[in-house]
This record gives structure tokens, C-alpha cells and sequence, in this order.
């Protein structure tokens, strides 16, 4: 909120009131319909689509409607098979540490009982022996406790590897229309890496100690109890639901009267920063006592609800402690009874009460971690909706035809086009274009004419709606994806380099070893070597986070470096000069008419100066091939031709015309 928004506020007759946030919606939606099939081997995209109905072993369950899929904690749990000694250990050690609480009760009530005994010694000796009791529960907590921890903590780790390890593999055979899904952006998939594991992790190790050491303390506590004291513990029993509310109640109350404080107070907390942050300007038109008018009716709202919550919050804590102590005069009330018809001793009182006094709170601490398993859940889903989902291009398909080599022969025949993002606009209605092996071919055009989705689908990133890509006379869908794309270079506008040194990034292309000659020589073909060697530490220079080292123009020739080290059948230059000075550009430029000799490339192109020794130039409109030729034949056509059109609009006063 600026301060200007505060002066209009303070207008206002009315306080504004704290926005609810919603809860975000969770990330496995759009992939819930992908979810009732599980591909157990790798197959085609047909035979995906054929096999996506059937169910092979899927542990997980669907409602009807929606098809949303309940996320199988079986499942989850098998990911951590390798890991079944830790979870021996673990489990055991959670167990018997749930054992540590009933057993403590049960010394307490007896310890209680020793100092009625008449005689003096008995009780000096007793109280030494319980001492020691004490003591070696609280050694044998401790290591239960590291032995507990050490287990699941390592179960934990090992499970989240595992699923950031399983789910990556996954999504880097996904389809590129998949990532171009507004829930399927870089920070969403981010998100699902780092923050999905974490929570499962979470929900394998704290969470199910903690319900293992319930079941245990409770278990343990009620059998105690009704071995020594029957009729008091069943007593108790059948009021544990009234304790394990109160308990709940307490603890629930506190935690949403702390979070609804700290949100209450979080508009009156902005304006103070903001009034910090522009003191200059507050103290320039002495808005001092504006501000701290302004202030005290943001704070009007806090105030009132401050008030209402301790009103729920009293009646509540109240009733909850009130409930608690008429629970416990009753136990002690029939315990008294039982005592004085003999029924039970006094010892036996103490210990039955203090052995099941504190398994309801026990329960409810475990109940207060409702929300987490929720969450853990969502995340569960989101994870298995990733691993179950089948790609609608698979880049492994095991009778997919792998060339050792292509003459770059590239046609799209009667192609109908719309991206997955968008499917309400037609890309291409019927599109045809001959693309020869061999030649240079440049495609131009109005931005949105579908310049670069032609580069796209002869990577085959997606695939037409209606038509047929064709790579050397063979439909590209019956080629082994994996296989195709090694005869394939892309250069594009932004260059992608990774976290590496320049020698990493060249040999990235290369899918087997290269030795340092083969990387000098890429890098002279692509007017790199100079600058490089230039270079303090020459090829071993780290480029750093995304190339941020080095220049736009640097980048892009490494990027070209890489291109020539794959030595590609099919060279594709999406825009490749176009973000570049006019100094890079040429350097650039000189490079890549270098590389296009002999190979099949096609090249996109907002500035036609870059493309006019092109051996095809195809003018593409709103989808379609209007014109196609060389540089001279089409601005021959003159002022009617579309290309001599887009040369005209590029034309500058002070510079000549492109011929």
C-alpha cells in the first residue's frame, strides 16, 4: 500500500478488514486425468494412448466424477524398500519409546504409594530403587531417541532423493506442451522438486514416528491399566474422547489465536515500514500526525478483533481446563469408591490414573497433526501425478527407427496446428512447405505468423493436430525421439549455457567423449577460439549461473560452438543474431554462414539482412506460405510482394536498400 493509497483510506468512513488467503489449489489437478494409468514399460504414443485405460497394478484408488486420485501410502512406502532396515529399526525403536511414558507413570504411582509406608528404612530403600528406575528410563530414552531419529531421519533423506531423482527423470521425457501448462511453469515445477519431497519425507519420518509412538503409549498404557485396575481404567477409557477434545480444543485455539493476531496486525505493520521506508517524503510535507491518525484507525480493526478472539478464547480454555478437572475428580472420586470396598489399594489408584491421565493428551498431540498429513497427502499426489502420468511424446519408444545418419530432407504436409496452452488458436490450418536437404532455407515474416513453431515441430516439441512431418520421406512420429534429435542443432535467440566452464558447455552437444581438438575446432568454426583464449583461464573459464560471465554475443557463439561439435544433419537458427549489437552480429553471422555450407538449415529471422544468402527464403502470413524464392527473385516482384513489403518496413533513412 503506497501513501497515496493511505490518504485515500483515510477518507474512507469505513475500516478495511484483512483479506482472506485463500488456499492455493494443488498442483496435481491437471494431471488427475493422467493418473488412472500406469505405463510399467516404455512404449510408443500411440500405444500409450491406447494403453492409458488400463490398470497394472496401480495402487491407487479413484472417485468417481472427478477422477481424483487418492495417493496410496503403500505405494509411498514401497519407494523405501531399499531402506528396510531403518524402517526395522525405526519402527522398533518408535515403539518402544511410546513404551517409555506408560512405564514412567507407572514408577511415578508407585514411588507415590512408597512414602505411606510405616516404616522409615523401607521407604529410604524403595525410593533408592525407583531412583534408579527413573534413571535408566531417561538413558533409555536417549538412546531409543537417536535410534528413532538417526532411522527415520535417514529413511527421510533417502525417500526425498529418490523422488526428487524419479520425478526430474520423469519430467525430462514429458512433452514440451506439458511445461507450457500456466500450472506446469519453471517455479510450479521448482516448487514440486523441493517442496513435495520435503513434505513426504516429512510425512514418512516425524509424522509416522509420531503415530507409531501414539499406538504404542496408548496401547501399552490402556493394557497397563486394565491389567491393574479394571473397572477404575475402564472408567477412564470411556472418557479419554472428553480429554482428547479438551486437549485438541487447547491446542487449536492457542495456534489460531496467534495466527489470526499476527494477520490482524499485518496492515497496521505495513503502514508503519512504509511510513519508515519513505520518512523523506513524510517529513517533507509534515504528514507526521497524518500518519499517525492513519495509523491508529489501521490499528482500530486489530483492536476489536483482538478483543472478540479472547472472549472465544476464554470461554473456550475455560470450558476445556473446566471439563479436564471434572474429569479428573471423577476418576479420583470412583477410584475412592473402589478403594473403600476394596476393590483396589491406593497404589494401584495412583498407578492406574497416572498411567492413563496423559494418553489423551498423548492422542491429541497426535490429532493436531491432522493438517500435516493433509498437506503430506496433497503431496503425495502431486508426486504419484507426475510419476504415473504417460508423455504424448515419447522420446524412447523402443521401435522408433534410429538413423546413423539423415540427408535433412524436412516437409510438412496439410499441418493443422494449435499450442496446448492454447487451443482455441489455429497456428496453421493445412500448411505445406518442402524444406531441401542440403540448403539454407529462411523463414520470415509478421511476428506470430508461426515462424519459430515450424522450428518446433521438426524437433518435434509438439506434434500437428492433422498433417504429417516428414524427415527424410519418413514420418517423424515413427523415428526413436532420442535418436532423431542427435542430427538435430537448434540455435536460438537467448542461448541457453549452463553452470559450467566454456569447455563443459561446448562438449554438452556431444553424446560420446571428444578430445580437446575437436572443441578448439568447433570453437574456431564458430568465431569463438579467439576470445576464448583470451580468456584468463581460456576454455576452463566459468561461465557462472546461466552464462551471466560472458556477453550476448559470447554466449551465442559458444552456443554455435556447440551446434558444430554435434555436427548435425539439420540446423536449425531460431533468431539466433537477433539480440545481439551490430558488431556481434556480423561476428556472428560470418560463423553461421559458415556452418550452413553443406547442411540442411533453416533459419528464422526478423532482420532480413541476415537471411539474403539464404538459398530459400519462404514468407510466411497469418500461417501460410504467401511467397517463396530467393533474396532477388522475390524483391523483383516489387511493391506487391510480400517479402518486398517486409524489406521496405526495415528500410531506414540513413540506410540503403537491401539488394
Amino acid at each position: 500500500m503506497s501513501l497515496v493509497r493511505l490518504q485515500q483510506t483515510e477518507k474512507s468512513t469505513e475500516c478495511t478488514s484483512a483479506n482472506s488467503i485463500n488456499a492455493s489449489a494443488s498442483i496435481e489437478n491437471t494431471d488427475i486425468h493422467n493418473t488412472s494409468s500406469q505405463r510399467l514399460s516404455i512404449v510408443s504414443r500411440s500405444s500409450s494412448a491406447n494403453s492409458a485405460a488400463t490398470i497394472r497394478g496401480l495402487e491407487t484408488a479413484t472417485v468417481s466424477g472427478d477422477q481424483v486420485a487418492i495417493p496410496s501410502f503403500r505405494r509411498l512406502l514401497a519407494m523405501n524398500l531399499p531402506e528396510w532396515r531403518q524402517a526395522l529399526f525405526g519402527c522398533t525403536s518408535a515403539v518402544l519409546f511410546g513404551a517409555v511414558q506408560p512405564l514412567y507413570a507407572f514408577a511415578l504411582g508407585s514411588m507415590i504409594s512408597v512414602y505411606f509406608l510405616p516404616n522409615h528404612s523401607a521407604i529410604k530403600e524403595r525410593t533408592t530403587i525407583y531412583a534408579f528406575c527413573f534413571l535408566g528410563l531417561a538413558v533409555f530414552s536417549l538412546l531409543i531417541n537417536i535410534c528413532q531419529h538417526y532411522n527415520f531421519a535417514a529413511m527421510g533423506e533417502h525417500l526425498t532423493k529418490r523422488i526428487r531423482e524419479r520425478m526430474l527423470s520423469k519430467m525430462l521425457t514429458f512433452e514440451i506442451g506439458w511445461f507450457d501448462q500456466d500450472e506446469n511453469a519453471t517455479g510450479a515445477v521448482f516448487s514440486r522438486l523441493a517442496k513435495d519431497a520435503n513434505v513426504v519425507r516429512s510425512l514418512v519420518g516425524d509424522r509416522m514416528a509420531l503415530l507409531i509412538q501414539t499406538f504404542s503409549a496408548v496401547t501399552i498404557a490402556c493394557t497397563m491399566g486394565l491389567v491393574i485396575a479394571w473397572k477404575l481404567a475402564l472408567l477412564m477409557i470411556a472418557v479419554q474422547p472428553l480429554i482428547i477434545i479438551c486437549y485438541y480444543c487447547k491446542r487449536v485455539l492457542l495456534k489460531s489465536m496467534s495466527q489470526k493476531a499476527i494477520k490482524a496486525q499485518d496492515e497496521s505493520s505495513k503502514l508503519a515500514a512504509e511510513a519508515v521506508s519513505n520518512l523523506r517524503t513524510v517529513t517533507a510535507f509534515s504528514s507526521q500526525a497524518r500518519i499517525l491518525q492513519m495509523l491508529e484507525k489501521a490499528q482500530d480493526g486489530p483492536e476489536k478483533e483482538s478483543i472478540r478472539q479472547s472472549w472465544f478464547a476464554g470461554i473456550g480454555l475455560g470450558t476445556s481446563q473446566s471439563l479436564l478437572t471434572c474429569t479428573w475428580a471423577l476418576d479420583f472420586w470412583f477410584g475412592g469408591k473402589l478403594i473403600s470396598e476394596g476393590f483396589i489399594t491406593a497404589k494401584e489408584l495412583f498407578q492406574t490414573y497416572l498411567i492413563l491421565v496423559s494418553t489423551g493428551r498423548v492422542i491429541a498431540d497426535a490429532g493436531t497433526m491432522t493438517k500435516d498429513l493433509a498437506k503430506g497427502s496433497d503431496a503425495v499426489g502431486s508426486v504419484f501425478a507426475v510419476l504415473d502420468r504417460y508423455s504424448l511424446i515419447e522420446p524412447e519408444d523402443p521401435d522408433g527407427y534410429k538413423p546413423d545418419k539423415l540427408t535433412g530432407h524436412v516437409e510438412l504436409r496439410g499441418v493443422d496446428f494449435t499450442y496446448p496452452a492454447r487451443p482455441d488458436v489455429m497456428v496453421f490450418i493445412g500448411l505445406s512447405i518442402n524444406i531441401e536437404a542440403g540448403k539454407s532455407t529462411a523463414l520470415v515474416g509478421q511476428s506470430g505468423s508461426g515462424k519459430s513453431t515450424i522450428i518446433g515441430l521438426i524437433q518435434r516439441f509438439y506434434d500437428p493436430l492433422k498433417g504429417v512431418v516428414k524427415i527424410d520421406g519418413r514420418d517423424i512420429r515413427s523415428y526413436h525421439l532420442r535418436s532423431l534429435r542427435k542430427h538435430i542443432a537448434l540455435v536460438s535467440q537467448e542461448p541457453t549455457l549452463f553452470a559450467g566452464t566454456i569447455r563443459q558447455n561446448i562438449m554438452y552437444a556431444a553424446s560420446e567423449y571428444v578430445d580437446e581438438s575437436e572443441v578448439i575446432e568447433a570453437a574456431k568454426a564458430a568465431n569463438a577460439h579467439d576470445f576464448i583464449a583470451g580468456l584468463k583461464d581460456g576454455y576452463d573459464t566459468w561461465c557462472g549461473d546461466r552464462g551471466l560471465q560472458l556477453s550476448g554475443g559470447q554466449k551465442q557463439r559458444i552456443a554455435i560452438a556447440r551446434a558444430i561439435l554435434k555436427n548435425p544433419a539439420i540446423l536449425l537458427l531460431d533468431e539466433a543474431t537477433s539480440a545481439l549489437d551490430s558488431q556481434s552480429e556480423k561476428v556472428v553471422q560470418d560463423a553461421l554462414e559458415h556452418v550452413m555450407v553443406g547442411r540442411t538449415s533453416v533459419v528464422v529471422a526478423h532482420r532480413l539482412s541476415t537471411i539474403k544468402n539464404c538459398n530459400i527464403i519462404a514468407v510466411l502470413d497469418k500461417g501460410e506460405v504467401v511467397e517463396k524464392g530467393t533474396h532477388s527473385s522475390l524483391l523483383a516482384k516489387g511493391p506487391t510482394g510480400a517479402y518486398y513489403a517486409l524489406v521496405s518496413l526495415q528500410k531506414r533513412p540513413n540506410n540503403s536498400e537491401i539488394n
